[in-house]
């Protein structure tokens, strides 16, 4: 499985997180319009993600839920039949909830910095530093560490677990363009 270290916080004034991250990107930014479909699971977490209408893959990840840098194990599948696979895994395993965000993507060396409009739920930035297999979770964690420097955020604003976490697992977000 591939690995990273994540941070999430929430962002108050994005105008100004995203001058930072313009400065300091090497490439980026793009912006992606997603919708997450999260399925009920033994452990970890499965969703099925759209971007911008035009391409799916399915994601499976297990980190801890806590605030400050954290290790991610993930694997992603892209899929050619979304509605069908949603269909099966709604079937089979029941759907948590959906969550639509519009999201800036700015890439800062292994680094991806993603600005995050959640709809119904606020801005967020999410830094995820991208191990290489002969990098440890130290590394990532450090990297992590300047970004947070970098960029401006402060520890009271990290925030733990997932998007659909912060709305409460039972409510299912509407569409951002709606």
């Amino acid at each position: 499985m591939a690995r990273n270290v994540e941070i999430k916080a929430r962002v108050a004034d994005m105008p100004r997180i995203r001058h930072l991250a313009s400065e300091i990107a090497n490439e980026g930014p793009w912006t992606l319009l997603q919708v997450d479909i999260f399925f009920h699971t033994a452990s970890g977490r499965l969703k099925l993600r759209t971007i911008n209408d035009e391409e799916s893959e399915l994601i499976y990840y297990h980190r801890a839920d806590q605030t400050g840098p954290k290790t991610s194990t993930y694997v992603r599948t892209p899929t050619a039949d979304p509605n069908g696979l949603r269909f099966v895994l709604s079937a089979v395993l029941g759907e948590l909830g959906e969550v639509h965000k519009r999201r800036t993507l700015f890439l800062v060396g292994q680094t991806r910095i993603h600005l995050d409009e959640v709809v119904d739920l606020g801005n967020f930035i999410e830094l995820e530093v991208v191990l290489r297999d002969d990098q440890s979770e130290t590394d990532g964690e450090m990297i992590a560490a300047e970004l947070i420097k970098r960029l401006e955020i402060r520890r009271e604003d990290l925030c733990d677990g997932a998007y659909l976490d912060l709305f409460g697992a039972s409510q299912v977000r509407r569409a951002a363009d709606e």
